[in-house]
């Protein structure tokens, strides 16, 4: 039982999050990644904690179902190399500055002449056509140049934060493995690929004025930027007696059984502040506030039924520990433990999308050492034993030991 991608040859010129994150997708959905590293490795290979050296946690979660080749593009064999992988593949994905591989040779143009049918996706930071284009692009600088921790200090203590996880990264991976499906189902019906670019700046900057541009959609503007509902600084875990609950009282229907299971049945008729969405979204401190305060009176179990009960949306708040014992993704299989080869027993998380052309068994490969699939992957492209040898010694190309 195959996955939706499955023949499908994508090789991953990427390193750090977006990238890896992009093609790991890629991999979930059966596609085979071939991911070039250069002789010092993806870097995410170095964060810790980690077992054995070039193997940090956050790369092997970035890297399963990948065979690693290590390939010198400074060196133009290396590039003849990557050249023969190409004229196979269906999809190159890269996150090296266009500047950068239009010098080495490796531009939509020369690998098209090749192979017709293969998709080119550029991650950038900027869109090319801006005077931005040539400058470096990561997660902080991209939430800050679309006015994420300004957002933060509106909605909390006044002082700008990032989000506490590299969410540019993964936002712009999604749009990324988007533009490449839609290449692919293109290409279905034309026979020839296309080059594809996703810029960070502005796919992050879509993503968050679709919710913040607020009156200033209109032009001239109809009131200020924003959205009210999630800038509150009241807009936060509700503390129970015995830890902290998220419930989502939104509708009219939820306002009403909330009052009446606080026995404030007379609340939503007589208070205009809750009379409808309109105005609750006018009077979002309030309508926190109110919800803090009777949190408080009771346990987070006792609250977790009685909101169930009445249908209101509402879950208990986990950390990272305490969400690897969650019995719905216990129920799910969502964490599996898996042998690494040199890494040993590792957790590992199930690919969350189902398909049902794939067996919901899905160990798939480990995430590979550094060159461990270089012989295998250049034999592939039809280099003999003995080519593969002069790579080596030349190093072009660095095989992992077995």
């Amino acid at each position: 039982m195959s996955g939706p991608l499955d023949g499908m040859r994508v090789l991953d010129l990427t390193s750090v999050v977006m990238g890896p994150y992009t093609t790991r997708i890629l991999a979930d959905m059966g596609a085979e990644v071939i991911k070039v590293e250069t002789r010092a490795g993806d870097s995410t290979r170095r964060l810790g904690p980690e077992r054995h050296p070039g193997m940090g946690y956050y790369f092997l979660n970035l890297n399963r179902d990948k065979r690693s080749i290590v390939l010198d593009l400074k060196h133009s064999a290396g590039v003849e190399a990557l050249m023969r992988l190409a004229a196979k593949a269906d999809v190159i994905v890269s996150n090296i500055r266009p500047k950068a591989m239009a010098r080495l040779g490796i531009t939509y143009e020369s690998l098209s002449k090749l192979n017709a049918r293969i998709v080119y996706a550029s991650l950038v930071g900027y869109d090319q056509g801006g005077p931005y284009a040539g400058n470096p692009a990561y997660d902080d600088l991209m939430q800050a140049a679309v006015g994420l921790p300004a957002l933060a200090a509106r909605a909390g203590d006044k002082v700008p934060r990032y989000a506490p996880l590299n969410l540019s990264d993964r936002v712009v991976a999604l749009a990324a493995v988007n533009a490449i499906l839609g290449a692919l189902l293109m290409r279905a019906t034309t026979g020839h690929g296309q080059a594809v670019e996703v810029p960070m700046f502005e796919t992050m900057a879509d993503f968050v004025l679709v919710e913040h541009l607020g009156g200033l959609t209109f032009d001239p503007p109809a009131g200020p930027s924003g959205y009210s509902r999630t800038l509150t600084k009241y807009r936060n875990p509700f503390p129970t007696k015995d830890g902290y609950i998220s419930a989502q009282v939104y509708n009219d229907k939820h306002w009403r059984a909330f009052f009446t299971i606080c026995g404030m049945q007379d609340r939503y008729s007589n208070d205009p502040r809750f009379a409808d969405l309109g105005a609750r979204t006018r009077h979002m401190d309030d309508v926190y506030l109110l919800i803090a305060e009777v949190m408080r009176t009771r346990t987070t179990d006792e609250w977790l039924k009685l909101l169930q009960d009445a249908d209101i949306p509402a879950t208990r708040m986990h950390t990272i520990e305490s969400i690897l014992d969650d019995p719905q993704l216990e129920a799910t299989g969502f964490f599996q433990f898996a042998d690494h080869p040199s890494e040993g027993t590792i957790r590992t998380m199930r690919p969350p999308t189902r398909w049902s052309t794939q067996s919901d068994d899905h160990p798939g490969r480990h995430a590979p050492r550094l060159g461990e699939h270089s012989s295998e992957v250049l034999a592939e492209a039809g280099y003999s034993q003995q080519e593969i040898a002069q790579l080596v010694a030349d190093k072009v190309t660095f095989q992992a030991s077995r």
